[in-house]
């Protein structure tokens, strides 16, 4: 079975206490050891038991060496923290002046919005229309702008779809030369059908320029006339 979690609490049985005390203290000191060792660290590890006893490892040959370094370290780190009186003042006034900055700021504001209007002479409220007519110039210089991209992005997604319907309609006009049947092959008209297969009558058929040809005239054939009576019956009934 594995081990269990140990529980981070003072131990109460004394005997306890002290070999695990030990125990620990023992493998702290090896980890300070190797650590200084594999990682060429300078290492120095001060340890007081319960009863008072000091337990120290010092990868150096000094101990009073290190600490002094440590020393310096943490003293030099807090000088570093605290400003000098010269760097205290010169952010007071900073300060002051951001500060300042920062009025004149929201008192401008306040004014471009129409309000605490009452302290200001003729040439300061010259001074701010000439700014707010400023400002409203670049404001619809601005929206005009933005309305103009708006409109040619609408007339270049009208374009492309315009573009879309026609390539649509082409392909559909395809697809339906392609579903068409063939049409039926044409039988030869003859000259006295229609087109329908009807008979044309004779007199409308077209007649070749030969087909007529002129009479001539002579003059010596007359029509005779013979008188009959009409009281004298005809020979075939007598």
């Amino acid at each position: 079975m594995g081990r269990g979690k140990v529980v981070l609490q003072r131990i109460e049985n004394k005997i306890s206490r002290q070999v695990t005390f030990a125990k620990r203290r023992n493998g702290l000191l090896k980890k300070a050891y190797e650590l200084s060792i594999l990682c060429d660290a300078e290492v120095a590890l001060v340890l007081f038991s319960h009863a008072g006893r000091l337990y120290q490892f010092s990868s150096s040959s000094n101990m009073l060496k290190t600490l002094e370094r440590y020393q310096r370290y943490i003293f030099a780190s807090q000088d570093a923290m605290v400003p000098t009186n010269d760097e205290m003042q010169n952010n007071y006034l900073e300060y002051m002046e951001l500060k300042a900055r920062v009025e004149v700021l929201q008192h401008s504001q306040r004014n471009l919005l129409g309000e605490d209007l009452a302290p200001l002479n003729t040439s300061e409220l010259d001074q701010l229309e000439s700014q707010v007519g400023k400002t409203l110039r670049q404001i619809r210089s601005r929206k005009t702008q933005v309305l103009l991209d708006e409109l040619c992005d609408l007339k270049r997604k009208e374009q492309m779809l315009e573009d879309a319907n026609l390539t649509l309609k082409r392909k559909l006009d395809e697809m339906e030369v392609d579903a068409a049947p063939p049409p039926p092959p044409q039988q030869q008209q003859l000259p006295w059908q229609s087109d329908r297969g009807v008979p044309v009558p004779s007199h409308a058929l077209p007649q070749p320029d030969h087909f007529f040809q002129a009479l001539e005239c002579n003059p010596s054939l007359q029509p005779a006339f013979r008188c009959m009576d009409v009281n004298q019956p005809p020979a075939w009934m007598a």
